[in-house]
């Protein structure tokens, strides 16, 4: 493994934003191809995920790690749109209708940036209608709905009704505190994940199938 790569691995398994940002830098600044050095963040943030799931570290320290992720893709990025490297998959999440709350929801989109997802976040209080013209318009592959209240959760039931009922015929995913995979079920929706920590692994594997 080149050291550079291995400080910028390093740096994410560390949650420490500065350290990435300065190994990224560095990375690009001895001529590291950008594809090579966003594999390495890659493998950093795997890391951070696999610890979550583990309760080795918690929501604290993966927010920071994924922070540390985003200002180091900042910096990748015009290196990347250069070289025609693009994400592997796109994502529209959002809370659903009715909900304000945000923090799992940006959890875990910053995860799946971390996994070379594109992700097209709509915020907080989101209508179906909102939702499906979104991913039909960037022609997403796939939907992530996020629930924390459990007054919301009728409204995300509905949600999946209706993008079930539309033109988009990629899978839907959904999460938050309240939600079960019995009621993941009951309303059709196409996974369930019970944490940020899983949120990659069931997208990546929606998309694959």
């Amino acid at each position: 493994m080149n050291p550079l790569l291995d400080s910028v691995a390093q740096a994410i398994m560390a949650c420490n934003r500065k350290a990435a940002k300065v190994a990224t830098q560095a990375a690009l600044d001895a001529s590291l191809d950008a594809e090579t050095v966003l594999a390495a963040l890659m493998r950093g943030m795997e890391d951070v995920g696999q610890r979550f799931k583990a309760n080795r570290i918690f929501v604290p320290e993966v927010l920071v790690a994924a922070r540390a992720m985003k200002t180091s893709l900042g910096l990748l990025e015009p290196h990347l749109v250069a070289s025609g490297v693009q994400a592997t998959h796109k994502i529209v999440i959002c809370t659903v209708e009715g909900d304000l709350h945000d923090i799992g929801k940006n959890l875990v989109a910053m995860m799946l940036q971390g996994a070379n997802f594109e992700v097209i976040d709509l915020g907080t209080n989101v209508s179906a209608r909102v939702v499906i013209d979104a991913a039909i318009e960037q022609k997403a592959d796939l939907i992530g709905l996020s629930s924390l209240l459990t007054t919301t959760m009728p409204a995300m039931r509905d949600t999946v009704a209706r993008i079930k009922d539309s033109a988009f015929n990629g899978p839907v995913m959904v999460g938050g505190a309240p939600v079960t995979e019995r009621f993941a079920a009951e309303i059709a929706a196409d996974g369930y994940s019970p944490s940020a920590a899983y949120a990659v692994d069931l997208a990546c594997r929606l998309v694959a199938a």
